[in-house]
């Protein structure tokens, strides 16, 4: 459908009405990353038992606009070694596609009893930047984009241990990308929809349908998990941040920025925390569609619903990073490899029998058909996690004294020190597995 502003004729006033929308979402987006610093902060503090900013503004309310005009007046170091120009434009591409994702979410409109427009000066106009026909794969793209402003921060610092963050964080987002692509998928299968603006729409409902058409019950709650796991390590979130483990890289990708350029990372980080959240609203909680709903003021409660819902998953964010520990990277590719790809792919192809069932009324032979291909899906699954265990297995068997469990040579000493580690025990060569040889 689109948006109605853009039906007729576009004029003066439908520029300035888009031109008014840019403002208000990026206005919007930066004071909300703003405010989502100081809630973390806040939190974490609260959770360690702590105070946490309490000094600029009310309840430290305005510590993260402190430490931003501190950033902004910082020295902007260069390193010898760096690409300069791509040094200099590596944040701006981080930067830019968190906000573009965040323009297509649909934050408001009345879609329990109407069409989920609002009038702006005498044109209806969706509550959104835009609805661009290829809907959520728009965040797809723009999150392939974000990884090279990661992977050229990393490159153009002229230094080892950025590159070593960056190529990490490149191999991280791009791992979990197929599953997000598979959950995503899950939605549009069962909704019908790309457009965000149609998504929400078809899970809008009065009553108690307001509930129960969201997406989260009808695909089953698995491409729901699946989603937010694999969002949490594509945002470098704990206990997923690999990117930035400084006990291993220093500081990872950022290591070399300073200044207002190490400002726009951190921003783009909660940014795209905000969008990703928002997003997960959107597709599987119906977005600005709930229970609050009522006759006075009736476009204000739309944004009520949604923020409600965005300020449930933000803490949701919050609190695993207060909990849990970083995750090693083998565990973590483990998990996104031989965990999330196989269970997004078998259960988007069961929902896709399901539809296809539906569609076609099939009777007990293909009922019978379609069991038979669920039982070889998780025949199927079974076996790769016993291949995995076999795999595990090896890998913990013990191995011969001449290598450690690297695999690298163990060092073997000359002369009488190494004649007299035989009586000791060593080795009928005088190789002792305690020293290994990098």
């Amino acid at each position: 459908m689109g948006d109605p502003l853009y039906a007729g004729d576009i004029g003066l006033a439908v520029v300035l009405i888009t031109l008014l929308k840019v403002v208000i979402t990026f206005v919007l987006l930066l004071v909300s990353v703003m405010m989502m610093v100081w809630f973390e902060r806040k939190i974490i503090a609260d959770m360690q038992h702590r105070i946490g900013p309490n000094r600029a503004g009310p309840w430290g309310i305005l510590q993260t606009l402190a430490d931003g005009i501190k950033l902004f007046f910082k020295e902007d170091l260069l390193p010898e070694r760096a690409e300069r120009r791509v040094f200099h434009i590596a944040p701006l591409l981080a930067l830019v596609p968190a906000f573009l994702a965040f323009s297509i979410i649909p934050i408001g409109g009345d879609f329990n009893g109407g069409d989920g427009t609002i009038s702006m000066f005498g044109h209806r106009t969706f509550v959104q930047l835009a609805d661009p026909p290829i809907g959520v794969l728009f965040v797809l793209a723009m999150s392939g984009l974000g990884v090279y402003g990661i992977m050229l921060a990393g490159w153009a610092s002229g230094s080892k241990y950025p590159l070593l963050g960056s190529v990490r964080a490149s191999a991280q987002i791009v791992s979990y990308e197929a599953a997000l692509g598979l959950s995503l998928a899950a939605v549009l299968l069962v909704t019908g929809a790309v457009s965000t603006h149609d998504i929400v729409a078809s899970q809008a409902g009065s009553g108690v349908r307001t509930v129960t058409n969201w997406v989260v019950f009808t695909v089953g709650f698995v491409p729901a998990i699946t989603f937010i796991l694999a969002a949490i390590a594509e945002l470098n979130r704990p206990p997923f941040d690999l990117v930035e483990a400084e006990q291993e890289l220093v500081g990872g990708f950022n290591t070399e920025y300073s200044s207002i350029r190490f400002a726009l990372f951190y921003l783009t980080e909660f940014m795209n925390t905000i969008t990703m959240s928002a997003l997960f609203v959107t597709l599987f909680f119906g977005g600005p569609a709930g229970p609050l709903h009522f006759s006075v003021l009736p476009n204000l409660w739309p944004f009520v619903n949604f923020l409600a819902k965005l300020l449930v998953f933000l803490y949701f964010f919050v609190w695993l990073r207060g909990t849990l520990p970083r995750y090693r990277y083998d565990q973590l590719m483990d998990l996104g490899w031989k965990r999330l790809i196989p269970l997004a792919l078998g259960w988007l192809l069961l929902l896709g029998a399901i539809r296809l069932a539906q569609d076609y009324d099939w009777k007990g032979g293909e009922v019978a058909a379609l069991i038979v291909i669920c039982g070889l899906l998780l025949v199927g699954f079974a076996l790769l996690q016993l291949s995995l265990r076999a795999a595990r297995r090896t890998r913990e068997d013990p191995v011969d004294e001449a290598v450690d469990p690297y695999g690298a040579p163990l060092r073997s000493d000359a002369g009488p020190a190494a004649r007299d580690a035989k009586s000791d025990g060593a080795g009928s060569d005088g190789v002792r597995p305690v020293e290994r040889v990098f």
